[in-house]
């Protein structure tokens, strides 16, 4: 596999970690950060877009890519309001994260390696994260 691909897939199953995760994991890893839900529609939708060309080059297969494009399409679907809330806040207030945990887990049950992936590495809070 080009190096490449192999970054692009690890990212993509480690945000897909991410959002299958039980809630209190989720949360606990979002923390304090003031990532918004407009993030989390952001990261779908770039993870989507990199999933269209390891489909095509075979790292990922269209079973993959149509999973992942019901999750930036559940995301989407957050209306305006809703994508100004904290993520944290809103993976226990909004049932469309429970649809994008089930997608996810879906998605990382069909691996060949079939094993529990950990959450992303935590990356240290960003001073631009934080409401002054």
């Amino acid at each position: 596999m080009d190096p490449n691909d192999k970054h692009w897939r690890t990212w993509t199953l480690r945000f897909l970690a991410l959002l299958a995760a039980d809630l209190p994991e989720q949360q606990a890893w979002l923390g304090e950060r003031r990532l918004t839900v407009q993030t989390a529609v952001e990261e779908a939708e770039f993870a989507c877009s990199i999933a269209e060309g390891l489909t095509g080059r075979a790292v990922f297969t269209p079973g993959h890519l149509r999973t992942l494009q019901a999750i930036a399409r559940r995301t989407s679907a957050l209306d305006a309001t809703a994508r100004t809330t904290r993520w944290a806040d809103s993976l226990a207030a909004d049932p469309a994260w429970d649809d994008v945990r089930t997608l996810a887990r879906g998605f990382l049950h069909t691996l060949p390696d079939d094993r529990p992936l950990p959450l992303p590495r935590r990356i240290p809070p960003n001073p631009g994260d934080w409401s002054t």
